[in-house]
């Protein structure tokens, strides 16, 4: 549940800090105090999209953060499987913060963590559930209605399964399309990759060729430079007819040494060193002669490697270098044997094609008749909540229709309500007012509530339209929902505001030209002043009081 809201610099709320309890809290104010921002900052802090316009005026960041403890197993997984593990000292608690910067900039943690605005929404989602008025209107639109009937339904893993079914099916599809061409596109197809496969096996390409090539020419470009250095070196250890080499003045040195090995100690030592350079010279000497002998080259030879190096560089021009060369022609005989194999193949395809849709078929019918069995159910729970609401007479309906195969099967599924006794089922946005669709979408998440393990749920002015004895069986309502887990619940009637655990008071005052919003837990007694100020405006009289008080102790609350 949520336990605890900061809020920092969010539009007209410059700080607040909010406790919540367990069971029903309820916040009201005047009109404008700042209700909805509260709100906002929560969807902020699940990260959801926001903007730089939330930031209060004259303030350069907004930074918000909430607090959840007791947090389900599933949220605990997903914490686990994105890699933020919870603090066991803590218990199972979950710290999200979202800090929102003027220049665009957000700074997420997930437990203390530097996390992702994908990350904050994965975890986010499980954690809260929001219901605000634009979801009333979500029962206008006739495609959100299968998800609610699938979210009783109860058969994820069959409707996952279907899914998966349907994807193979849609993908066979695909590549039967794609090889069911025009015989004419083809043919053109068939010669141009017969023209590049040519091309690219007269080329002989090999990996490394051009840089090999490049580096023979540079040598072919400087052969007399290399020429007169590799003889000049040669002519320094051998030497020439004029003069000796140093080798051989080397080799005479160490004979030296030798000569006066018996009557100098550690000469002969030496000569021995001697001996080993002279041995390494000759070494040296006969490699030169061999880097001097390979240095020879053909004068045509160059001419040759330019040519080459074309042939190459239209090659790479055309089909990228040497490696991506020889991937394009792996591709292209490839392509150009399914051409001339596509008859073959076509068959495979329509074969494969056909057993993936026939799999499909299957279990769209079955995803079909356990859409009806839990359609049954459905209206008989949503109608049992709406006759506690005040709409005994109101009637739901699942009309599940035949539709082409798709990613959610093969129906159309639609919500239709008969407001009186005898009148046939109609669609609800040609029927229902804007308080009845606040009371038919309070009995659908009702109905709903006990389906997933979201802990916390939140309704945003739920009270459109409604009022006197229907308010009252909605706040009843959400006390009893608040029972099996938390309810968070903005509102402007005291009726409702009477049954929460929990009062909250949003308070707009101005202050040296600025406006600020605080949220106050209320007492009993303040209780009372805030029930009789939505009952009857700034003016509070006693009568209004002793309604406020009675209305409390009605809820099971005494001073």
């Amino acid at each position: 549940m949520l336990s605890k809201l900061y809020i920092e610099n969010i539009a007209v709320i410059e700080r607040a800090e909010i406790d919540f309890s367990r069971g029903f809290n309820v916040l009201t104010g005047e009109t404008g105090a700042g209700k909805s921002i509260l709100v906002d900052s929560i969807n902020a802090v699940l990260g959801h999209r926001t903007s730089r316009e939330l930031i209060r005026t004259g303030a350069d960041k907004a930074f918000v953060s909430a607090e959840f403890i007791d947090v389900s197993p599933s949220v605990l997984d997903e914490l686990a499987g994105l890699g933020y593990e919870c603090d066991p000292e803590n218990g199972p608690s979950v710290m999200l913060r979202r800090e929102i910067r003027a220049d665009g900039r957000n700074s997420v943690r997930i437990n203390d963590r530097p996390a992702s605005i994908a990350d904050l929404r994965a975890v986010g989602r499980l954690l809260i559930n929001i219901h605000g008025q634009h979801e009333n209107q979500s029962l206008m639109a006739v495609d959100r209605h299968m998800k609610y009937l699938d979210s009783f339904g109860g058969y994820t893993d069959r409707l996952s399964a279907y899914k998966g079914l349907y994807r193979a099916y849609a993908l066979a599809a695909l590549e039967l399309k794609k090889m069911v061409t025009d015989d004419a596109e083809k043919a053109r197809r068939a010669d141009m990759l017969r023209y590049q496969i040519n091309e690219l096996e007269a080329a002989s390409i090999t990996v490394g060729e051009t840089e090999a090539l490049k580096k023979r020419r540079n040598a072919i470009e400087n052969a007399e430079r290399i020429t007169l250095a590799l003889g000049g070196a040669h002519a320094m250890i051998n030497g020439t007819d004029d003069s000796d080499g140093a080798a051989g003045m080397l080799q005479q040195g160490a004979g030296l040494l030798y000569d006066v090995a018996t009557v100098c100690e550690g000469s002969s030592s030496l000569a021995d060193r001697l001996s080993s350079i002279v041995y390494e010279l000759e070494d040296i000497s006969s490699e030169l002669s061999s880097m001097n002998d390979e240095n020879e080259f053909n004068p045509a030879e160059l001419d040759e490697i330019e040519t080459r190096l074309e042939v190459l560089s239209r090659i790479r021009r055309k089909y990228g270098d040497e490696k991506e060369a020889l991937e394009y022609l792996a591709n292209a005989r490839d392509e150009l044997d399914s051409i001339e194999r596509s008859d073959e193949i076509i068959a495979e395809l329509k074969r494969k094609a056909v057993e993936c849709y026939n799999r499909t078929l299957t279990a769209a019918a079955e995803l079909t008749a356990l859409r009806r069995q839990a359609a049954e159910r459905f209206c008989d729970a949503v109608c049992g909540e709406l006759a506690f609401l005040d709409m005994p007479s109101v009637r739901l309906a699942v009309d599940i229709r035949p539709c082409n195969i798709g990613i959610h099967g093969a129906d159309t599924v639609e919500f239709l309500i008969s407001a009186n006794p005898g009148e046939p089922p109609k669609p609800i946005a040609k029927i229902a007012s804007g308080g009845e669709l606040s009371r038919i979408m309070l009995a659908i998440k009702t109905v709903l509530a006990d389906i997933d393990d979201i802990d916390t749920m939140i309704f945003d002015e739920v009270d459109t339209g409604i009022s006197g004895r229907a308010a009252h069986k909605v706040g009843v309502k959400l006390h009893e929902v608040s029972r099996r887990r938390q309810i968070i619940c903005i509102t402007h009637l005291a009726q409702m505001a009477a049954q929460a655990d929990s009062h909250l008071l949003i308070h707009k005052n101005v202050s040296g030209g600025r406006t600020f919003t605080s949220v106050t837990p209320l007492d009993f007694e303040q209780r009372k002043q805030e029930l009789a100020r939505i009952n009857g405006g700034d003016t509070i009289t006693e009568t209004m009081l002793r309604t406020a008080e009675e209305m409390l102790n009605n809820a099971g609350f005494f001073a």
